[in-house]
């Protein structure tokens, strides 16, 4: 570089500035020059050496993208369906619970002993064939689990189905009525249901019946979402246990449909999912992306892709907060942020065909950041540029004193 700028002077004070710059030359371009020229980021060699080898040396994990990487990322995102983090299966024993309303009928052969001259209620008493009908008042059970039954006294009824109901105040009132026969009718169900809010049409609070409705009944019985389908996330709420999913994939895939248990909390939501990309790309900006998700050969697309100019096709990271499921570590994590989850930098090498394809598979996530690193000829011509403004005002300044 120096003798290029040698042959373009003649100069015998440029020369000797020009020589005597040579030296720092050499040491900047040494690796000093790294610490202060200007940068969107980390370089490679840079990354490489804060995640070192030792185990106190660094925070974060840098984990080369590859097709077992990939693998493990999917099998850990089935992990988060709602038919593997919640039960499936139909409770066959429906019971009423404090706060639920049920109605007591009786029937009583003739002749009627007890409730043969009791007035009828709604119309419903009835005779037929010598047997008579009273339907109770409707009674909502108490605090304590409790109804009262004329001639039978306070019957507890909490935690049981209609039908073993019916049959105790049937043993109740035998000796004291008639052949009696009971039915009893669950009218108001305050207990056994399901709450749906969020970006629906209404929101409900929707009992639940012993045919079992599942999710998508859940949120039809709302009105359906007010955002599309494909920009649509679902959020159950089971417990303690909280899964989230895009509701184009719960009605692609049956499984996910799953049937709802008392207490549930349905949300849905529209949250617009976004990565960050930064360094050696098409543009710095946030993007914005649907419930659904994209691969990185797409998030790379979106951004322009990697600019010719200034990119190192070896160093194309995303930083995540990564679920610990997620890694297979030899050896605890070196830090965890509020959540649990751990510091963790993928690294794609673009220069590799096959690539493409990995890439292809590997998802983008929520929050991700994007990073495309500098070559380090870029590096160089930073201070190519820099040390020519440096020496060539000196070499003008040698000649304008030379002439006068």
């Amino acid at each position: 570089m120096t003798s290029l700028i040698l042959r373009r002077t003649s100069n015998g004070i440029s020369r000797r500035v020009i020589k005597a710059l040579a030296p720092l030359s050499l040491v900047l371009l040494s690796g000093c020059a790294s610490n202060w020229l200007p940068t969107s980021g980390p370089s490679v060699k840079g990354l490489e050496a804060a995640v070192a080898t030792t185990p106190d040396a660094s925070l974060i994990e840098l984990i080369d993208i590859n097709s077992s990487v990939t693998r493990r990322l999917a099998d850990n995102e089935k992990k988060q369906y709602f038919s593997n983090g919640f039960s499936a299966s139909l409770d066959a024993t429906y019971v009423v619970n404090p706060g639920d309303v049920i109605e007591i009928s009786v029937w009583e052969a003739s002749p009627a002993l007890l409730f043969g001259t009791a007035p009828s209620f709604a119309g419903l008493s009835a005779v037929s064939g010598g047997t008579k009908n009273t339907s109770l008042p409707e009674q909502m059970i108490a605090k304590d689990g409790y109804i009262t039954m004329p001639f039978a006294g306070r019957i507890k009824v909490a935690g049981k189905t209609l039908a073993t109901i019916e049959a105790e105040i049937v043993d109740a009132l035998r000796g004291k009525a008639n052949y009696p026969q009971v039915i009893a009718r669950l009218t108001r169900n305050s207990t056994t249901n399901v709450t749906v809010v969020g970006e629906v049409s209404k929101s409900i609070v929707l009992p639940l019946t012993p045919r079992g409705e599942r999710l998508l009944d859940a949120i039809a019985e709302a009105g359906g979402v007010k955002q599309p389908i494909e920009k649509t996330t679902v959020q159950l709420s089971r417990n303690s246990v909280v899964r989230t999913m895009p509701l184009e994939k719960i009605i692609q895939d049956p499984k996910q449909n799953i049937r709802l248990s008392p207490g549930d909390v349905i949300t849905t939501f529209f949250q617009p999912y976004s990565f960050t990309a930064l360094g050696a790309t098409g543009k710095n900006d946030e993007i914005n992306f649907v419930a659904q998700g994209i691969s990185l050969t797409q998030a790379i697309a979106r951004v322009g892709g990697v600019q010719d100019q200034r990119a190192d096709v070896k160093g194309v990271f995303i930083f995540r907060f990564e679920e610990p499921g997620a890694l297979t570590l030899a050896q605890a994590p070196k830090a965890t942020n509020e959540d649990g989850k751990i510091p963790v930098v993928y690294r794609l090498d673009l220069s590799d065909p096959s690539a493409f394809f990995v890439a292809q598979n590997f998802k983008v996530k929520d929050k991700d950041v994007l990073y495309v690193a500098n070559a380090s000829s870029v590096e160089f011509n930073k201070f190519l540029n820099i040390l020519v403004s440096v020496i060539y005002p000196l070499v003008n300044a040698g000649t304008i004193a030379k002439t006068y």
